[in-house]
């Protein structure tokens, strides 16, 4: 594995809600391929936070956004989805990239147009690495909304991510 695919292209340091659109569309980005659990939701709910919904229907307006999610439940991420009015891929197997390049055919833009944005090192960042994606690693959302700064789950990527040689990541 390649130590600079566990390094996100960008780390802003803020949940999904707080993520400023301006550098991504600066940098020629025209669609978001957002991951579900963790990055949108907290938990297991299917309602999304205000301040998430927000921050989408303004994404919306700018970029072309897309879910894409481990999770199994066509159902679950198809009524997150839903809310948005945008079309989603569950099960997608981060980080393997058979989904992934099948989103990437059909929005027909080039890899270097596509931002990946997700809370994940060994997902979400090391898949968008992998097919040459702009990668975005934001902070989990707890259930109030706010960032979980402490999110073991991340914490702990990130160090093996630094331990494998990975940098800041």
């Amino acid at each position: 594995m390649r130590r600079d695919w566990l390094r996100p292209d960008w780390d802003p340091g803020v949940t999904l809600a707080n993520l400023p659109l301006e550098p991504l569309l600066g940098r020629g980005i025209k669609a978001l391929l957002l991951d579900v659990d963790r990055t949108l939701l907290p938990g297991r709910d299917v309602a999304l936070p205000p301040s998430v919904l927000h921050w989408a229907q303004s994404a919306q307006r700018h970029t072309h956004l897309h879910l894409i999610s481990n999770n199994p439940s066509r159902q679950r991420i198809g009524a997150v989805a839903e809310q948005l009015g945008i079309e989603f891929t569950s099960s997608a197997a981060k980080p393997r990239r058979g989904a992934i390049r099948r989103v990437i055919q059909a929005l027909d833009l080039k890899p270097e147009q596509i931002a990946m944005v997700g809370d994940r090192v060994f997902t979400d960042v090391l898949a968008g690495n992998r097919l040459g994606l702009y990668t975005v690693l934001v902070r989990p959302l707890r259930e109030d909304g706010t960032p979980c700064r402490h999110d073991r789950v991340q914490v702990l990527e990130r160090q093996l991510a630094r331990w494998l040689g990975a940098g800041h990541a």
